[in-house]
């Protein structure tokens, strides 16, 4: 069965919220002949030692009940091939792990995500397509369409496209509504002041003008930095701008009064 992409758009509001459009993708895959599908959202993908984080959102579809654990608790997010192949394509890409591999997942693939691979096998989730879905802020969605039983290589390289379509649908209709303890990184925490403090000095503020700007002591100002620097495990101020930058924590200031 073929994917009707006009009907299957107005399917999709915006916003929309999760559950509904999940609903709604499953309903339209589901006769196609994927019967399982999952999306997920990673504000920052990537550690600043370039190891993959744990994704803030993770939803499943037609999967069976001990996917989500394994992903989020069991560390298989940090062994999925799609996940890695992600993070270094723009287009949508079909995967098999019953059939003929498609020559992206091939180069990727290694020992490393056995694991995957053996699982995906044995739940005959053998064959998908996944969308990766790349924000200006740096974050990354994937949305990815499985299917049951059997290897379906033709078919997934055939729906490429329509399926593509339909994940970047999905994500503009639901990305509205994530709220922000999705939209923002857990794994490195600064309070509003820390943040605030560390925004300033990277806009090129000394600490004694932060103290005025803020109407703070110097000593408190200093501490805040300090106490950012070290949540951060930076090795001095300028270290620690980086890493804050990299995991979205503040947006450098420019230009001050």
């Amino acid at each position: 069965m073929q994917i009707d992409l006009i009907a299957a758009e107005s399917r999709f509001d915006t916003p929309m919220s999760l559950e509904s459009a999940m609903e709604s993708m499953h309903a339209i895959l589901a006769p196609a002949g994927f019967g399982a599908i999952a999306y997920d959202f990673s504000p920052v993908p990537l550690s600043h030692e370039g190891k993959l984080l744990a994704p803030t959102l993770l939803s499943l579809r037609g999967v069976p009940d001990d996917m989500h654990d394994l992903w989020c608790r069991g560390g298989y997010f940090e062994r999925d091939p799609v996940m890695d192949l992600a993070q270094i394509v723009t287009s949508p890409f079909w995967w098999s792990h019953g059939g003929q591999q498609s020559r992206p997942m091939h180069d990727i693939l290694s020992a490393r995500h056995g694991p995957v691979v053996e699982y995906l096998q044995d739940t005959r989730l053998r064959s998908g397509i996944t969308v990766p879905i790349r924000m200006g802020s740096g974050a990354l969605a994937t949305f990815t369409a499985i299917r049951h039983g059997e290897d379906a290589t033709g078919v997934c390289a055939q729906s490429c496209f329509a399926i593509g379509a339909l994940g970047r649908m999905f994500h503009d209709s639901v990305l509205p509504g994530l709220g922000p303890e999705i939209l923002s990184t857990p794994h490195m925490r600064l309070t509003p002041r820390e943040r605030q403090c560390l925004s300033l000095s990277a806009g090129g503020m000394t600490s004694k003008q932060i103290a005025a700007r803020l109407d703070r002591s110097l000593p408190t100002v200093t501490l805040h930095l300090a106490t950012a620097t070290r949540k951060l495990g930076a090795r001095n101020r300028f270290h620690a701008i980086a890493l804050a930058c990299h995991y979205r924590l503040i947006e450098p200031v420019t230009s001050h009064s």
